[in-house]
């Protein structure tokens, strides 16, 4: 049976694009090129989603102004220009998301990217014109406030029971069920399955591929 929803609305990191092994090498490059104390790439994974400013307070808790902006600088730098870890879309995502736009779906992206890096990366795989709308955390605060949610709400004009967050992180559901809207998690990105399920997602699905039929659309084939 076909969901009735109008607006879906995808995180870009770790649930479009394969770049969560990207984002870990700029951290770590980061933290290295200024000297800290370093931290597992498994505490890195965790803060995928956030703003910079909330992942930077996570990892490195109670620095002043100036130390988050060499951070962001540092970041910035690498993820921008300088690191050459290889990231492309998830297998299946642009024929996902080409067949949602052509079934009349709402498409949207709520992204911890900047604004700079998310328009960069809907240029580089074409995917722009898939999307109505986006919204990057500088624009909004970080998950898991509602905030990018509620300003995609506005400019699409649809409300949270008719909206569906597509995410790979913990921040993606809280964000969801913050605004009333409904979220499915996807498994193969930055949080493992059990975290994703503590925040009781109506679905984990293993392959974005998987979204079409979970919609009601065509089987995957």
């Amino acid at each position: 049976m076909q969901r009735d929803y109008r607006l879906l609305v995808f995180d870009w990191d770790g649930t479009v694009m394969d770049s969560a092994a990207r984002i870990v090498a700029c951290i770590e490059g980061t933290i290295a090129d200024l000297g800290l104390e370093p931290r597992t790439r498994d505490e890195i994974r965790h803060i995928i989603g956030l703003s910079m400013g909330e992942a930077i307070e996570t990892l490195y808790p109670g620095r002043d102004a100036t130390f988050h902006q060499r951070m962001i600088e540092g970041y910035r730098h690498y993820f921008l220009v300088a690191d050459p870890t290889p990231s492309a879309p998830f297998p299946g995502a642009g024929e996902t998301l080409a067949a949602l736009h052509a079934a009349g779906y709402l498409l949207g992206v709520a992204t911890g990217k900047s604004r700079r890096g998310l328009d960069q990366v809907l240029a580089s795989t074409g995917f722009g014109d898939y999307f109505h709308a986006t919204r990057c955390a500088d624009e909004a605060p970080s998950k898991p406030h509602p905030g990018m949610l509620e300003q995609l709400l506005d400019e699409l004009d649809t409300e949270p029971a008719t909206t569906l967050m597509v995410g790979d992180t913990l921040f993606d559901m809280e964000m969801a069920h913050n605004v009333g809207a409904d979220a499915v998690a996807v498994t193969y990105g930055a949080h493992p399955r059990e975290r994703l399920e503590a925040a009781a997602p109506l679905a984990c699905l293993d392959d974005i591929r998987d979204l079409l039929p979970w919609l009601g659309h065509e089987e995957r084939r």
